[in-house]
């Protein structure tokens, strides 16, 4: 019995860290937003977000073409560094017309 308590109890720990740091990458692409391209593109995360559901950010960015999306919104900002790019496209999915969210930024 003791085994499957300690089993459970991991198990919960584990999904907290898991939901945890899917927390943690919508945020910090929203700070990398507010960084990176708030300037450039003249309105905040949330207007960018909403030009797209979550299927068509994820459809975008399953094509490897956000920094091209990026651009296309945004001329004048510069391309995102690759490492930027899953905490954006998570920042702009969790944040699309459809989900029903809205950032702080």
């Amino acid at each position: 019995m003791s085994k499957i308590l300690k089993l459970l109890f991991i198990a919960i720990v584990g999904l907290g860290f898991l939901s945890t740091s899917a927390i943690a990458d919508a945020s910090k692409g929203q700070k990398l937003y507010i960084k990176e391209l708030k300037g450039p593109c003249g309105f905040d995360g949330g207007g960018m977000a909403k030009k797209h559901t979550q299927a068509e950010w994820k459809a975008i960015f399953d094509a490897g073409k956000l920094n091209a999306e990026m651009t296309k919104q945004c001329p004048s900002a510069k391309p995102l560094k690759d490492s930027y790019v899953q905490h954006v496209y998570d920042f702009l999915y969790n944040y699309a017309s459809d989900s029903g969210n809205v950032p702080s930024c």
